[in-house]
């Protein structure tokens, strides 16, 4: 029988100052009800204050902290999830005045990297990122972790082993981070492997839950977790793609882009990010039925600037076409294509797309292969796109027309035999 999962019960917090508009606030607070959702959390509340700026001491003004304390009472809430990140102040004042859990919106998505980190690159990168993110907010006398039970903002590898000593907590940093640059090396090794044998590499990126394991499932019939919830992916998952001619590619899924997400996140997940900067070609996936679709995009655009691969060339592919928005207007200044992930045709369509994209980064070739050349041949039709291939009885040569990458090593194999 399987256990129950029993949600624990969560009050959201948010504070809305004037640099922010209703839209863009309203949304950053779904968001937050969903992210606590994939937490396991039963959202009973939100509270919102407008204000000038944040309140240095306690994020929301006092009177709003009394109510927040009268309400987490009557509603006897477990957990006060803030839709920012607390300064170590702010969160132990905020503590010393509400009686259930505080936590803010970084330790909530690093409470949903640790549950979905699979792999032992992943859950390495999740502990790093909890530790550095816990190291600031000891109090002078230390929470003991191991008294912090279990529950949302607490999970994670092995929290409850370590004692509150910074030094403790310094040492497992650094330990942590010798491990990750073993596994760092090993990861460069491959990649330079798949780089020798100049095999085209296609990454997926886009805001999380934009519907990119899907297609990447279906395009290349691999099980990546895929699931409607934010942040499903956080390991990276790479398989081979093999468009209509025959092209065979490497396409990578990636971990979803979130706005307002904490810089110490994006480096601590730099692995799934650095099979971006490796890519030829980016898919940008955007959910054309989320109604906030266009500032995730600009969100995501944003993250790649700041990733420096803004050179890349972008196929920007709108997803969901099945139950896009009645108002939907495309706003990428880039390739685009209009699909449904479950949709054999559009996939179709899109991988012809996306090997016209690639013809235009080869040269074309035209060659005169002798028949005795089998190996070169089944090369021809696997690492370049062939277009033509005939074969001439008189001269016993199979004539074939096609593009390759210009530094793909069958460049120098064929140019004994052309034309």
């Amino acid at each position: 029988m399987e256990q129950e999962v029993t949600l624990e019960k969560a009050v959201l917090v948010g504070c809305q100052t004037s640099r922010l508009d209703d839209g863009r606030f309203q949304y950053s607070m779904e968001e937050l009800s969903s992210l606590t959702e994939t937490a396991k959390g039963e959202v009973l509340i939100s509270v919102v204050q407008k204000r000038e700026r944040i309140h240095s001491a306690t994020y929301i003004g006092k009177g709003k902290v009394e109510e927040l304390k009268a309400l987490v009472e009557e509603l006897e809430a477990d957990i006060v999830i803030f839709n920012d990140e607390l300064s170590p102040s702010q969160k132990r004042n905020l503590a010393s005045e509400i009686s259930a859990r505080i936590i803010d919106r970084t330790q909530l998505i690093l409470d949903i990297f640790a549950q979905r980190a699979r792999s032992k690159e992943g859950k390495l990168q999740v502990e790093l990122a909890q530790l550095q993110y816990l190291l600031p907010r000891l109090a002078g006398q230390g929470v003991a972790l191991s008294r912090l039970g279990a529950g949302i903002g607490t999970r994670g590898p092995g929290e409850s082993k370590l004692e509150s000593d910074r030094r403790h907590i310094r040492r497992r940093i650094d330990e942590i981070k010798g491990q990750l640059s073993i596994v760092v090396q090993h990861r460069d090794r491959y990649r330079e492997r798949r780089k020798k044998n100049k095999t085209f590499q296609i990454a997926i990126v886009g805001y999380t839950n934009a519907g990119k394991s899907t297609l990447f499932n279906r395009l290349t019939e691999a099980e990546s977790f895929e699931e409607n919830q934010l942040f499903a992916t956080l390991d990276p998952m790479t398989r081979k793609l093999i468009l209509p001619s025959g092209y065979q590619t490497l396409v990578t899924d990636t971990v979803g882009f979130i706005q307002d997400l904490p810089t110490s996140l994006i480096a601590a997940f730099r692995s799934t990010l650095e099979e971006v900067k490796e890519a030829n070609l980016l898919l940008h996936i955007v959910d054309m039925s989320n109604a906030d679709y266009y500032q995730h995009e600009k969100t995501v655009n944003k993250l790649l600037e700041d990733l420096g691969v803004k050179d890349i060339p972008q196929l920007t592919v709108y997803n969901k076409q099945d139950i896009r928005l009645p108002d939907f207007v495309p706003t990428a200044n880039t390739p685009t294509a209009f699909i449904s992930a479950f949709d054999k045709e559009d996939r179709y369509e899109l991988k012809r797309k996306m090997e016209h994209l690639i013809i235009e980064m080869m040269e074309p070739y035209q060659v005169s292969i002798p028949s005795t050349e089998g190996k070169l041949l089944s090369q021809l039709k696997n690492e370049t796109i062939l277009r033509e291939l005939s074969f001439d009885e008189e001269s016993e040569l199979y004539q074939c027309k096609g593009f390759t990458l210009l530094d793909h090593q069958i460049s120098g194999e064929i140019q004994k035999y052309k034309k």
